[in-house]
């Protein structure tokens, strides 16, 4: 058979719908300058879709600093992957500066977060040892596991019962191989908006021998006293035996690091093969991380700011009846009921007819009959913007529950 008329005939869960659905629910182009209001289809509309946490993507001082690193440097430089011929003391020190402001030991740049985290998966673990992981990991540790060839337990989200029967599981079956467990779990879950319960992972570390990885992208520069994640919220930095963060949600750029203790970052270094065959991070890159990761130190109003929008949005949702889950972090999903068709009318309904822009999150994502409109606050949002927001899904809400949005879908509103 060829291989292409397989591919023909079956597109793939999301690929099957995309003549209807591309441009406009799939690869929209949200263009203008990155901000709360950009352009969508030839007009401007509230945007709740940026992974611009704390507001650096248009901050002039890091505009500033993008723009003499590319000028200084060209996109070229450094040319070759860091282990041959790209290494420099930027990067030496940008990876200095993140271990010291996250409290460990050492760190190591990566050039994407997704390609990162699936290599430290496979770097850590060999055939003997196990992996016991969180049922709503992100695809990017899913994806890590499938390159991990030796057994690994799953237990129900967040649910800590299950989690100890899991570990009990993989103590047992570790010690037998001779092998390690590694435990592995997001900070915060980027669907649902909820926090990995650390505090009380890493109290099974009395009573069982198990490693921790902990992968923060959301948690990164807005949970923790100082923005250094959600360990620092949860107290248990120290507890975290590798700490993954990327540089796409709050820093607003490319790339993602590694920290842990000095040795096990070394080992890192020379064993993961997505950083050995691949490009160091331009410099540009890593000159706009630096004073990026600066204003996350020395400027905590950013991060204020931000958790005042969340706020606000989060308790005037809730106000008017509105189920926001179990999150506790910027990000806020809101959670209604209704076909695949009604959701595809609710979104262009608030596009089309309230300038909203946010994304929806349907089955097989979630449960049939559920509807999921997730929001990504950020500090350069209003309170204007905020109740906008909560009177336009008070309407549509309305709308919904009238019957409104029944019919075939992606054509009703356009």
């Amino acid at each position: 058979m060829d291989i292409f008329n397989k591919i023909r005939a079956n597109q793939g869960d999301l690929g099957q719908y995309s003549k209807q659905a591309h441009g406009y629910f799939m690869f929209p182009k949200l263009e203008g300058e990155i901000k709360p209001r950009m352009v969508f289809r030839g007009k401007e509309v509230l945007n709740w879709s940026l992974n611009n946490y704390i507001g650096l993507a248009n901050h002039p001082e890091v505009r500033k600093a993008d723009a003499e690193a590319a000028a200084k440097w060209g996109l070229a430089y450094p040319m070759g992957a860091r282990m041959m011929s790209g290494q420099t003391s930027l990067h030496e020190q940008l990876e200095s500066e993140l271990a010291d402001f996250v409290g460990k030991e050492d760190s190591y740049l990566l050039n994407f977060g997704y390609q990162g985290m699936v290599s430290i998966i496979d770097s850590l673990c060999s055939r003997n040892d196990v992996i016991v992981y969180d049922s709503e990991a992100h695809a990017c540790i899913l994806d890590g596991m499938r390159l991990h060839i030796g057994k690994r337990f799953v237990y129900q989200h967040n649910d800590m019962e299950n989690f100890e029967k899991q570990l009990k599981r993989a103590t047992v079956l570790a010690e037998k191989q001779n092998g390690g467990v590694l435990v592995i779990t997001e900070g915060v879950f980027g669907m649902a908006g909820d926090l990995g319960k650390l505090d009380e992972i890493v109290a099974f570390k009395k009573q069982y021998p198990f490693r921790l990885l902990v992968d923060d992208a959301h948690g990164f520069g807005t949970m923790g006293a100082t923005g250094a994640g959600t360990p620092e919220h949860f107290g248990v930095m120290d507890q975290v035996d590798v700490l993954f963060c990327t540089f796409a949600k709050a820093m607003a750029t490319i790339g993602a690091f590694v920290a842990a203790d000095e040795d096990i970052v070394n080992y890192l270094r020379y064993n993961l093969r997505s950083q050995i065959y691949a490009k160091s991070l331009p410099m540009p890159i890593v000159e706009g991380s630096l004073k990026r990761l600066e204003l996350i130190r020395n400027h905590p109003e950013l991060r204020s700011k931000l958790w005042d929008v969340v706020n606000t949005l989060q308790a005037g949702l809730k106000a008017q009846g509105f189920d926001l889950g179990k999150t506790e972090s910027p990000v806020t999903p809101v959670y209604l009921s209704g076909s695949v068709p009604e959701a595809t009318n609710l979104v262009m309904d608030l596009r089309e007819n309230y300038n909203l822009f946010c994304s929806i999150v349907i089955y097989p994502v979630i449960p049939k009959g559920q509807l999921l409109l997730r929001l990504i606050p950020t500090a350069v949002h209003t309170i204007e913007d905020v109740e906008y927001t909560i009177a336009s899904f008070k309407a549509v809400r309305d709308n919904l529950a009238a019957g409104k949005y029944v019919g075939e879908g992606f054509a009703q509103w356009k």
